[in-house]
């Protein structure tokens, strides 16, 4: 399950806690569940970055966040429109926690 925050710091082999977390990230990890905040932006981003690399991204819809704008509108109406054509999923996180049971 990656949460946009620490994701740099956990993931990465230059992150500050891979010397605890590597061996357990290296498992062949091919599955994702992405959540965070700013959906239309940072999630998104995440996203496209782990579709890119090969992984299996679920995205959990009501556990991603975005801004409201006055004159631009909401972001997280356009973040669901982008996860649908992305993602191999896009659940609630009641429908992800079955899936992983």
């Amino acid at each position: 399950m990656v949460f946009t925050d620490p994701q740099n710091e956990v993931l990465s082999e230059n992150g500050a806690a891979w010397g605890v977390v590597g061996d357990s990230v290296r498992r062949g990890i091919s599955k994702v569940i992405l959540g965070g905040m700013l959906a239309n932006l940072c999630v998104e981003s995440h996203l496209r970055d782990l579709l890119e690399q090969g992984f299996e991204v679920v995205v959990a819809k009501d556990a991603t966040a975005a801004p409201r704008h006055p004159e631009w509108g909401y972001g997280y109406t356009a973040a669901l429109i982008n996860f649908a054509f992305l993602a191999n999923a896009v659940l609630s996180t009641d429908e992800v926690v079955k899936a992983m049971k």
